[in-house]
């Protein structure tokens, strides 16, 4: 294919894998711990570098359209989310990074077993390959570190279950996050939380943005953070009116300087529901992490408990999941997993299942049955529905030899 398309061959290839996040959704950005976890699955690029300075991106898949441009004027398209763009991103911020201006050319040949718009990162693994893939033809190097912890950046190595495998199931259900303004809203509404929680106690709220910064500076635990919440918000919807009668300021004040140009024509901001979501949601991160280092003997059944209980409050109090999603993971839970939770954004895309070794040949039958063979699901593709994967490797250079 590659000979095909460029008439050479490759020099070398980059390998990055999917993730999946095992428990702790929606909280990166309110600047909690989260757990992820590399796949099996993964983006790989084959490379040739070229003396030009044209870059040449062509995709095994049909359905994403060859895209050449000039290295030495990488513009992006933010208002499309073209799968060429999450090169280039990957592409100029190694640029960026190094203040480099003068790249060579290259001709890439991307292919991938990450099912798209599944919630397994599959851009964030097409971005991760291209940044490792300039760097390789430019004979330089970056360290790789994990992303785990915000504040400060930290990463620890977690030691999950030996008797258990982690299933993913794609609900078939695909959720464009760069078309969609659930995203832009959840964020938004944590940002007004922080703030109300902030004012509530006597904070200096304007300059609050996340809601760990409440924590932070109150100096209080998790649980304590949950309490708070129960007295200072109220479950019922918040109108932007009642937002500026709580933090004191007008309307214009409201829109132009708190809210995103996205966000401003929002009626109604569930703030209780969605501090409640990341703090609760915050506090199952660290609990299954102690559970992880402690490993009792009903292990798998407590973290399986963690799991559900991390689903529920997706559903419920940040409302992020869909019926699909819903409807798999009762049926994985039905056919033998201790826990499972939608992964990722939500709103479509996958779950993660935790299931006990010895019952996975029953499960993955059953829930095929189950799941995929009623309706449409049945024409997707198998090993992209339903698979069980282990700690997937980190991103890898393979030079030819």
């Amino acid at each position: 294919m590659f000979n095909s398309k460029f008439g050479s061959i490759p020099k070398f290839y980059v390998r990055a894998p999917g993730r999946v996040n095992i428990i702790g959704e929606h909280i990166d950005y309110c600047g909690y711990s989260v757990l992820p976890m590399a796949v099996e699955q993964d983006m790989l690029i084959a490379v040739e570098p070229v003396k030009t300075h044209t870059l040449q991106l062509a995709n095994m898949n049909s359905l994403y359209p060859d895209f050449n441009t000039s290295t030495k004027n990488i513009q992006i398209d933010k208002t499309k989310p073209l799968w060429h763009n999450y090169f280039l991103c990957g592409f100029k911020g190694i640029q960026e990074h190094f203040g480099l201006s003068d790249l060579t050319g290259m001709n890439c040949l991307v292919d991938g077993t990450i099912p798209p718009s599944s919630g397994l990162s599959s851009s964030s693994a097409l971005v991760c390959c291209a940044g490792l893939v300039t760097l390789t033809a430019l004979g330089m190097n970056l360290s790789k570190a994990k992303l785990i912890e915000f504040s400060p950046l930290r990463a620890t190595d977690v030691k999950l279950p030996s008797g258990a495998v982690f299933v993913i199931a794609n609900s078939c259900v695909e959720m464009n996050k760069a078309a969609t303004s659930h995203f832009n809203i959840r964020v938004m509404e944590c940002r007004l939380a922080a703030k109300l929680l902030a004012k509530y106690k006597s904070l200096q709220w304007d300059k609050v943005l996340r809601l760990e910064e409440v924590q932070a500076h109150l100096g209080v635990s998790l649980e304590e953070m949950l309490l708070i919440t129960e007295d200072a918000l109220h479950p019922e919807p918040y109108s932007p009116e009642e937002v500026c009668r709580c933090l004191g300021i007008s309307l214009q004040e409201l829109r132009t300087q708190i809210l995103s140009p996205n966000t401003q024509d929002v009626l109604i901001f569930k703030l209780y529901q969605r501090a409640k979501h990341v703090y609760s949601e915050a506090a199952r991160v660290l609990q299954f992490k102690k559970v992880c280092e402690e490993a009792p003997d009903n292990m798998v059944q407590l973290l399986g408990e963690l799991m559900n209980q991390s689903h529920v409050s997706c559903r419920d109090m940040y409302e992020c999941s869909c019926p699909e999603l819903d409807q798999l993971v009762d049926i994985c839970r039905s056919f033998g997993a201790q826990g499972s939770r939608l992964t990722g954004a939500g709103w479509g895309g996958c779950t993660v299942s935790l299931v006990p070794a010895d019952k996975l040949p029953s499960f993955l039958a059953n829930v095929h049955e189950a799941y995929y063979q009623s309706s449409d699901r049945s024409r997707a593709p198998e090993q992209q529905s339903l698979f069980a994967t282990k700690p997937g490797g980190g991103a890898l250079v393979f030079l030819e030899a």
